[in-house]
């Protein structure tokens, strides 16, 4: 008997980060679903990608002269993207908005189909400028092109497509045109048509906090009209009220959610334990793809017990002259390097390290350690402004051992998980979704030194692949849950990381290639699309 075929699926996404080239990403989402698509690709899986071709992305942000940093943008045009010759329409505040469709095959990925409003005429050119950008209305109007027009490029395009996968709520319109077509086309009522949908949508959550899940005023929805036709009373049953919450729509319209990681999992059920009528929510850790991210020579050498030391400071040299012509300065490679690059977000305590001066200072002025931070914040985050601000000042504070590189890409967070010695992360438990820098930085010999909160818990071996600091601890009190890691942080940092880097080498590198060797398999994106094929898509 013929083994069963893999579903065909569409993976619905608003960023993909596919190279620091191609400007369609924001952060981990972005990376997440790039590397997704790069390893269907590669392990043949029956996966498309639709997205959106964003003509400014995500913008860039600089620091100015004083320390503050500010957001530019630039139009960008690519000469690799392929015309499929495939135009359809959306409707926006009544208006009809044409949308071409673009196939993007560059990177290694498997195909992605990228949607344009920037078309001369058009009735809005500029729904598509800037990924994330602006505000309530023009967020519903990328959401209505990615969802609606996404569906309507599968049908334009001929793709049959069994799964319809979710990739956080922005997606979400999708689920109300395949609505459309069952109520208009094939008559359903409402609930047999959410019956159907049920069985072709599933859909992944990533933002543990409750006020990062997008919602939209139920007035605005209807005004844009991204309801395609359904009552108000259908959209306050499926968004769970008014606002309409995208991420309680994707859980009521799908077969099956996950989470990120299996602590993620545990969080999300918790965080959506009072909405009836979900689906329920599993744990599917994310993963990396292998060649955008890891140094092969340091699989080969952990593999055949080589000499890793030599090739990680071949890497860590690397940083050094990458970091010294960005920044002009020029770290010393014989002191240890701490990385640290995510979004400037509250919650990822970016520069919790530097809390307690009195600690730190000493250890900073003797250079017995060197910290490397990048990260952008939103550019209308105020507060995630103000950590950057504050780590550029820490900079100029300490020019000889604390660098911020501006701007960060995917280029800066290449060289950071390779050639830094250890990878710091500290964000307040359990608020991490994942984090796959960490899984990066774990696969290049780069030892963790982290909270036990998103993927870590999974990978974690005390002193043996890396450390953790903490112990799990919770608190809903900040400043209680922060003095708690501080001092945990600090503990581990001047009792196992520093001794063991300056005198117990041989420790060091047996540690490298535990860290490389425990997590190779288990994260790479293989697993993953092993993952959710068995356990979302064909259930």
């Amino acid at each position: 008997m013929a083994a069963k075929k893999n579903p065909s699926v569409a993976y619905f996404c608003m960023e993909y980060g596919l190279d620091q080239s191609f400007k369609s990403y924001a952060g981990g989402l972005g990376i997440l679903a790039g590397d997704y698509l790069k390893g269907a690709h590669d392990h043949n899986y029956p996966l498309i990608g639709i997205g959106i071709k964003w003509k400014q992305g995500y913008g860039d942000q600089r620091i100015a002269p004083d320390g503050h940093p500010y957001d530019t943008y630039h139009n960008y045009s690519y000469d690799f993207l392929e015309d499929t010759g495939v135009t359809v329409s959306v409707e926006i505040r009544g208006l009809e908005v044409l949308c071409k469709v673009w196939k993007l095959t560059q990177f290694g990925n498997a195909d992605i189909y990228l949607l344009d409003t920037d078309i001369p005429g058009n009735n809005d050119t500029w729904v598509t400028g800037q990924l994330y950008g602006w505000f309530g209305e023009e967020r519903i109007a990328q959401e209505i092109v990615l969802g609606i027009g996404g569906v309507r490029a599968l049908r334009a395009l001929g793709k049959k497509i069994d799964i319809y996968h979710f990739n956080e709520g922005h997606a979400l319109f999708a689920g109300f045109e395949l609505m459309r077509e069952k109520m208009e086309g094939k008559k359903m009522s409402f609930e047999k048509a959410l019956a159907a949908c049920k069985k072709e949508i599933v859909f992944t959550t990533h933002t543990p906090i409750i006020q990062g899940n997008e919602s939209h005023p139920i007035d605005r929805i209807l005004y844009m009209g991204a309801n395609l036709n359904l009552t108000r009373e259908q959209l306050e049953f499926l968004g769970g009220g008014d606002p309409f919450n995208m991420t309680v729509g994707a859980l009521r319209m799908s077969k099956m959610s996950n989470g990120v990681a299996q602590l993620h999992g545990e969080t999300a059920n918790k965080m959506w334990a009072h909405i009836d009528q979900r689906s329920e929510i599993i744990a599917i850790t994310n993963c990396i793809h292998r060649p955008t991210w890891v140094d092969p020579n340091m699989l080969a050498l952990a593999e055949s017990d080589g000499d890793l030391w030599s090739a990680h400071l071949q890497n860590k040299r690397a940083l050094i002259d990458f970091i010294e012509a960005k920044n002009g300065v020029r770290l010393d490679e014989n002191k240890l390097i701490i990385g640290f690059s995510r979004r400037a977000a509250p919650y990822k305590r970016s520069d919790l390290i530097f809390s307690d001066l009195s600690v730190v200072e000493p250890l900073l002025k003797e250079r017995r350690f060197q910290i490397v931070f990048s990260g952008k914040a939103h550019p209308l985050d105020d507060t995630g402004k103000g950590i950057v601000r504050n780590l550029v000042a820490m900079s100029k504070r300490y020019p000889d051992a604390v660098v911020f590189l501006e701007n960060y890409d995917m280029a800066i967070g290449r060289m950071l998980t390779r050639g830094s010695d250890v990878w710091l992360n500290n964000p307040r438990r359990p608020l991490e979704a994942s984090g796959t820098s960490g899984m990066k930085a774990a696969m290049n010999g780069v030892l963790n030194f982290s909270i036990l909160d998103g993927w870590w818990p999974e990978a974690c071996e005390h002193g043996v692949n890396g450390w953790q600091f903490g112990d799990g601890f919770e608190s809903d009190d900040h400043e209680v849950l922060d003095a708690h890691d501080l001092k945990a942080l600090y503990k581990v940092l001047l009792k196992e990381v520093i001794p063991t880097y300056y005198n117990n080498r041989k420790k060091w590198v047996s540690m490298m290639r535990a860290s490389i060797l425990s997590t190779k398999d288990q994260f790479a994106v293989k697993r993953m699309l092993e993952d959710y094929y068995e356990l979302l898509y064909k259930v």
